[in-house]
């Protein structure tokens, strides 16, 4: 028989009951809303990595490529004289500059002067057809590394030669350096000679050595000794930033200081011109990185920042959607316990209902509607105990869409989210009952490969959901042909602990991106 106490005691455990939903509703929300935070996060993340890293190669491999265009000009004065200006004038011509090499403001020669040679030099000049030429500026010193020839011979490089590098620090710092190496130098931050104006665009040179015909320049002695002069290509760096990109990535600003100390006076590029960059802009980025590089034996910073642009164009969003969804869920679920007290069965199973819908959104993707890395590593963490407990095998498949940044950029992302919803579904399609697939962020797929016996082939496996992506996808009224590069780690064989596992799988699937894509790699080949 029930007593007004225990009565009075019900009621209020009742009362409780919607501010204990509420409570219970809103924390399933916030959690829910931070998981995905992160998310976005990591995904706007890795686009800026990939943004950086491109960046890195673009310049590398540019310069690098003018290296071997001057290196090509330094053969020709291995074969000819250095005062043999027909062979450096039609050379340029056929290397097609505008083409092929639209960077370059122009090729030219520094001859090696002694002060017992300046006056056969001057005369040799003067006959070459340049009546009026001088050493600038004039005066005695005990050597002369005047510039001798510009080609293509138009424009700003008909300016008078004559002009003495050698008395330019940040010049004779490369020109040195070249010398004495034997190898390709590129000078700091300077203003081009045959940039007479004010306001010049900031420029650099880089430099290669020419050493006596049929002489040894093995060591710094030799090199010194048979030195006759240098052959360069002087660029504004705003042209050969231009040839990299053609159009800059949208989104982010770049800037390339020269040195390592990142002051505005050493700056030599920024995206959309050389205006400094106030403290509140800095500020406001998202995501920001420097990268230190050295070219040609020079010292270059790479900045890289984000802008409003490019981190609504990568950040999800989603986190938004989900508070508001969670706040307004954990009130009307508040509400209807309070108004079904009296029903309280139904009440309670509505609030586990929805309960249960907010569980599902912290831990799947919103939308592919696959496991998130929450998810997946709660899966992984048991996969691991029972293969410990039973002795098993599995194996985890890192997989990454090859080119997914240019559907985005040609379609848009609605199509773009309708590819990753189709790939979602084609590795779905492509596993058994007992593995996991889950997207982990951005164009990236994990697959967990659960229980795998000795007889299993898991290079027969991993192709099997390589191939799944091949057939091409129709979306939009587009047809996209896509492919992945998979990398895969095995149990126990390429580590005992998650960690391990996931750096094996993700350095694998780096090695397959790096050996052209398209195709998978084996954390170690399996015996």
């Amino acid at each position: 028989m029930s007593t007004p106490l225990n009565n009075a005691a019900t009621r209020a455990l009742l009362m409780l009951l919607p501010w204990f939903v509420l409570m219970m509703t809103l924390g399933v929300t916030w959690f829910t809303w931070d998981h995905e935070r992160q998310n976005a996060s990591h995904a706007l993340r890795s686009q800026f990595d990939f943004a950086l890293r491109e960046t890195v190669s673009r310049v590398e491999q540019r310069v690098l490529g003018y290296e071997q265009m001057l290196r090509g000009v330094q053969s020709l004065f291995a074969t000819t004289p250095l005062k043999n200006r027909a062979a450096l004038h039609d050379y340029v011509e056929t290397l097609q500059l505008d083409a092929n090499f639209s960077g370059i403001q122009a090729i030219g020669v520094v001859a090696w002067v002694s002060k017992q040679d300046k006056a056969a030099h001057l005369v040799n000049m003067r006959s070459a057809g340049f009546p009026d030429y001088v050493i600038d500026p004039d005066g005695p010193r005990e050597v002369y590394a005047p510039i001798v020839q510009r080609e293509p011979y138009v424009g700003r490089n008909r300016a008078p030669p004559g002009s003495d590098v050698w008395l330019d620090p940040m010049r004779r710092m490369a020109l040195e350096r070249a010398r004495d190496s034997g190898m390709p130098a590129i000078s700091g931050k300077v203003q081009l000679k045959a940039d007479t104006q004010s306001g010049a665009p900031p420029g650099f040179i880089m430099y290669l050595p020419i050493y006596a015909q049929g002489q040894p320049h093995d060591s710094i002695a030799q090199r010194r000794a048979q030195l006759i002069g240098w052959v360069y290509a002087a660029f504004h760096m705003n042209d050969f930033m231009a040839s990299l990109y053609g159009n800059q990535p949208l989104g982010l600003t770049l800037a390339i200081y020269d040195g390592t100390d990142g002051k505005d006076t050493s700056l030599l590029y920024r995206t959309g011109g050389v205006a400094a960059i106030d403290e509140a802009q800095r500020q406001t980025a998202a995501v920001s990185a420097n990268e230190y590089m050295v070219v040609a034996g020079h010292n270059w910073t790479l900045s890289l920042r984000t802008q409003a642009l490019f981190e609504d164009r990568y950040g999800r969003g989603a986190e938004t959607v989900i508070a508001v969804a969670g706040v307004f869920l954990s009130l009307l679920l508040a509400l209807l316990t309070w108004l079904m007290i009296n029903g309280r069965e139904r009440a309670l199973g509505l609030a586990a209902a929805m309960t249960e819908e907010l569980r599902h959104m912290a831990q799947h993707d919103t939308l592919t509607g696959l496991p998130n890395r929450a998810l997946f590593n709660d899966r992984l963490d048991q996969e691991l105990a029972r293969a410990k407990r039973q002795g098993g095998r599995f194996a985890m498949v890192f997989l990454d869409i090859d080119h997914f940044k240019p559907i985005n950029d040609n379609f848009g992302h609605d199509v773009g989210d309708q590819v990753l919803r189709q790939v979602a579904k084609q590795l779905l399609a492509s596993v058994r009952a007992a593995d996991t697939v889950a997207r982990i962020g951005g164009d990236e797929f994990v697959v967990l490969l659960a229980h795998l016996s000795e007889s299993d082939t898991i290079l027969a496996l991993a192709n099997k959901l390589h191939q799944a992506l091949k057939s091409p996808f129709v979306v939009a009224g587009h047809q996209l042909a896509i492919s992945c590069s998979v990398g895969v780690a095995v149990y126990p064989e390429d580590g005992t602990d998650a960690s391990a596992l996931t750096k094996g799988a993700d350095d694998a699937m780096y090695r397959a991106k790096a050996a052209g894509r398209d195709g998978v790699r084996l954390c170690h080949p399996l015996g």
